[in-house]
Parts: structure tokens; C-alpha cells; sequence
């Protein structure tokens, strides 16, 4: 047991200072680069929106820092502080039947945890986009926002996790099979039902009017064999400057959306390359592939839960007591708290392979519309969302989903070579 704790310990500590160091190596490369444009970039981007780069970028990091450390204190006092136990404790004095026990206990905690990232939330917003031009948001929105993904959270999750837990009493020892089951159907529903439910709850989507450039999206869809159930405009710019363009749903709910923000920027070649790339996801089953991984890997962890739930060390060595093994609810609790704190060094492996999709998406572009284009289009944006050019290279490997500006560059400008 005291073995467990101390792995557990050295595990939190180690993902908190490697954050740490991450971020200031990213803060202190930027800075140290901030006083000229990258070469492939001096022609189009001033040294005034370089430093508004750096200035952007450099502040984000640093307002990184308190949930670090909140995040850490937080998951040491509901573990090892006996937060879960109070909790738990709490939560008996109203329900005695063990599922709706369970469920005030883990939303409680998540409630929790919820709230206490509000603060932070609010910083970001209203002191640091708002510094740099960005936010659109008022607070009343931001508020409105909060209550209505708290609402959607209980209305979907509540559902899932009574069905989850009542799985784990009654289904026996193969109880994560039917669990895994469950879980992967509830993800596919989301995403079937996202476009036309969910995303309609907090901005509006309309059909894109522009006639020249709906022509011209359509017959690049057709050429590459995508069907869609329209082209929409979100009013993006009602919470922010930032602009996108981006494909959502499943199946026949498939849609393409482009912020209003990126269509007020980008000339219609550029918009047909940007298009083009994510086209080049669906090309290339980026998507697909995806869900198969992360449903493998849920699939792992609920075998990993299955086996862990049966350990009295598991409950002990955190700080919870307990009566009797399962517990089925402060298990799956524990288990999702302390997950990502051992499967923090394997981020980098994640941003790899996505940063290889965007690679062959960029390709499939070049293909499929104009390598120059999109680069144009990418420099507008780098600009437009005082997105840095000069990342510090770890903390990219690391983090970042996407290439680094230089390298993503060059790697379209050998596609017209």
C-alpha cells in the first residue's frame, strides 16, 4: 500500500514540474526570439504582430501556472487529504441505495473541481483575450455559457453514469465489457447528434449565402467525393476574434462549418485550400481512425478498472476508506482522477501522430487546390490569432497537435517544388 502512495506521489510531482519546466522553456525561447520575424515570414507578418505573438503566447503560458498548481493541491486533498472520504461520508446521510450514492459522490466531486477552474477561466477571458483584442464575450454570456454546459453535463452524463454504475453492480466480473460497450455507443450518439442539438445551444449556424463561393466549395467537394448536409456560417465572432473552419457530425449529419471571422479574412482560393485540408482529414480516415484508437484504449481501461476495483491497496494507498471491495463508485471515481497523472509522458506520442495528419491533410490540399493558397491562407491566420512562429521546440513536441508554423511551411513549399 505505502509502495502505491509513494509511486502516486512521484508520478503528481513528476507531471507538475515537467509542466513547469515546459512552460518556462516555452516562455523564455519565445522571448528570446521575439525581436525578429523568421525568415519565411518577413514579407508578410510586421514585427509589431510578432510581438503581439510573443506577447499572446508568453501570457497564456504563464496564466498556465495556478492551475498546475490547483490542479495538483486539488487532486492531493479529495486523494490523500481524505476529501473522497468527507465526500462520501456526506452522501450517505442522503442515499442509502449504493448507485445513487455513487452518482452524488463522483458529480460532487467533479462539481467541485468544476468550480474551482471558474476563476481561471474568467482570467483568460476577460484579462488576457480581452488584452489582446480577442474576447467578444460579455459576462453575461460567459455565465449563460456555464449554466448550459453544466445543464447538457447532467442531462447527457447523469443518464450514462446511473446506466455505468448499475453495470458495475450487476453485470459481475465482465461488467467493464458491457461498461465499454455502453460507453462507446453514448460517444458515437454525441457526435451524431452534436451538429444539429448541441452546438446550436451556444451560437448560430446559417447556410453560407455567398453564391461564387458556394459554387466553388461544391464542385471541390464533388471532385473529392465528400458528401455533406451543408455549408453553414457560425457567428464566431459573437465570443471571439479567432477565426476557423472545421467538419462536424457522423455519418449523414455530417457539416461543414467556417467561422465568420476566417470567411471576413480570406480571399475564396485561400477558403478552398483551408477546405481542402480538412477534406484531406476525411480523405485519409483521420477521423475513423481516431475513434478506433481512443475506443481501444477505453476498452484497456475499463479492463484496467475492472481488475483495480477488486484491490483493497488501490482505495487504500490513495486515502479513501472503505468497507468492502468493490466500491464500485469511488473506484471508477479514483480511477479517472489518477489516470492521467501515469498517462501524462505518453502525450507526445499522441501529438506526433496527429501532427503527421495534419501533414498528409496539407498534402491532400496541395493536391486537391493550391499548396500557395494555403499557405497565404495559414499566414493570415498565424496573424490574425497572434499565434507564435517561434515555439520552443519540446514544449511542441510535447503539446502541440499541429506543426510548428516554420516547419509546416516548408513542408508545403517542397509539395510545389
Amino acid at each position: 500500500m505505502q509502495s502505491f502512495t509513494l509511486i502516486f506521489i512521484t508520478a503528481l510531482l513528476l507531471m507538475t514540474l515537467i509542466q513547469v519546466w515546459l512552460s518556462s522553456r516555452h516562455i523564455r525561447h519565445i522571448r528570446a526570439h521575439q525581436d525578429k520575424v523568421p525568415e519565411k515570414f518577413a514579407s508578410q507578418i510586421s514585427l509589431a504582430d510578432h510581438h503581439k505573438a510573443a506577447n499572446y503566447t508568453c501570457a497564456k503560458t504563464r496564466a498556465g501556472y495556478p492551475g498546475i498548481f490547483l490542479h495538483t493541491v486539488i487532486l492531493l486533498i479529495l486523494t490523500l487529504g481524505g476529501g473522497l472520504n468527507a465526500l462520501s461520508n456526506f452522501w450517505t446521510d442522503w442515499f442509502t441505495d449504493p448507485i445513487f450514492h455513487g452518482m452524488a459522490l463522483i458529480i460532487s466531486a467533479f462539481l467541485i473541481i468544476g468550480l474551482a477552474e471558474i476563476p481561471m477561466s474568467y482570467y483568460r477571458t476577460f484579462v488576457i483575450e480581452e488584452q489582446f483584442g480577442f474576447n467578444k464575450m460579455t459576462r453575461g454570456m460567459f455565465f449563460a455559457d456555464l449554466v448550459k454546459q453544466a445543464t447538457l453535463m447532467l442531462l447527457l452524463g447523469a443518464p450514462l453514469l446511473f446506466g455505468i454504475l448499475w453495470l458495475m453492480e450487476k453485470m459481475g466480473e465482465n461488467w467493464w465489457l458491457y461498461a465499454w460497450t455502453a460507453w462507446i455507443t453514448f460517444n458515437l450518439f454525441l457526435l451524431a447528434i452534436f451538429p444539429t442539438w448541441i452546438a446550436p445551444l451556444f451560437n448560430k449556424f446559417t447556410p453560407l449565402e455567398d453564391a461564387a463561393l458556394k459554387t466553388r466549395i461544391e464542385q471541390l467537394l464533388k471532385k473529392c467525393g465528400f458528401k455533406s448536409s451543408g455549408l453553414f456560417v457560425m457567428d464566431g465572432s459573437r465570443r471571439s476574434n479567432h477565426g476557423n473552419a472545421y467538419f462536424t457530425g457522423f455519418g449523414k449529419t455530417k457539416r461543414i462549418v467556417f467561422f465568420d471571422t476566417l470567411l471576413s479574412r480570406l480571399e475564396p482560393a485561400e477558403i478552398e485550400a483551408v477546405l481542402a485540408h480538412e477534406l484531406g482529414h476525411f480523405k485519409h480516415r483521420h477521423v475513423i481512425k481516431h475513434i478506433i484508437i481512443s475506443f481501444i484504449m477505453s476498452l484497456a481501461f475499463f479492463w484496467l478498472l475492472g481488475y483495480l476495483m477488486n484491490q483493497t491497496w488501490f482505495y487504500e494507498s490513495l486515502g479513501v476508506t472503505i468497507d468492502a471491495v468493490p466500491a464500485t463508485a469511488m473506484a471508477l471515481l479514483l480511477f479517472f482522477l489518477v489516470m492521467p497523472v501515469f498517462t501524462f509522458l505518453f502525450h507526445p506520442i499522441s501529438s506526433i501522430f496527429s501532427r503527421k495528419h495534419e501533414f498528409e491533410a496539407d498534402a491532400y490540399a496541395a493536391q486537391n487546390a493550391s499548396a500557395d493558397d494555403l499557405i497565404h491562407a495559414l499566414v493570415k491566420l498565424y496573424q490574425d490569432n497572434a499565434a507564435t512562429l517561434t515555439p520552443d521546440p519540446l514544449h511542441s513536441t510535447f503539446y502541440d497537435s499541429h506543426p510548428p508554423a516554420a516547419i509546416r511551411v516548408a513542408h508545403l513549399q517542397n509539395q510545389t517544388q
